[in-house]
């Protein structure tokens, strides 16, 4: 069974709410957070090799390290072959500044695109830039919609209900 199945699998058939899906996500967090802030203090290094090896750079174990990669796909600048990834396939991790803390945003993840890090990277104007971008984008606006009185749209100069709303 490929890595990333056996992650999904597992880790998304935890209940959060239980005690044993708490302590999980608490860890995995912790981890991926750790990955983060070493990943975003030298971002000019692309960090690469293979996932057992990045693993055990960054002081977890593969399971977890499938999880990371997993979340942090869509923000590379060439994405890894996740689907098939095996512990010996060699993955790299050099991501898009701005596509990432896009992501992390929409994620909801707060304790990431919060980092201290993200001070050197993205000033602060853009921050707010990208945040409210990625908040609009799941925004419905309803157009005001047209009464049967109003000037019709398309600019006939009739009222909607003798024009267009027939």
């Amino acid at each position: 069974m490929a890595l990333l199945e056996t992650w999904r699998e597992n880790a998304y058939g935890k209940d959060m709410n239980s005690k044993e899906g708490k302590l999980f996500w608490g860890n995995y967090f912790a981890v991926e957070k750790g990955i983060y802030e070493e990943l975003l203090s030298k971002p000019e290094t692309v960090v690469s090799g293979t996932v057992k090896e990045l693993a055990e750079r960054f002081g977890t174990d593969v399971f977890l390290m499938t999880g990371f990669l997993d979340g942090i796909n869509d923000s590379l600048t060439a994405p890894n072959p996740i689907e098939e990834m095996e512990e010996d396939t060699v993955v790299s991790l050099g991501f898009d500044k701005e596509k990432l803390y896009y992501n992390m945003v929409e994620a909801k993840a707060d304790w990431l695109y919060e980092l201290a890090q993200w001070d050197t990277l993205l000033t602060e104007e853009r921050r707010k830039e990208l945040y409210k971008e990625q908040k609009k984008s799941g925004t419905v606006v309803k157009e005001k919609k047209v009464g049967r009185n109003d000037p019709c749209p398309c600019g006939s100069g009739k009222k909607y209900k003798f024009c267009c709303g027939r």
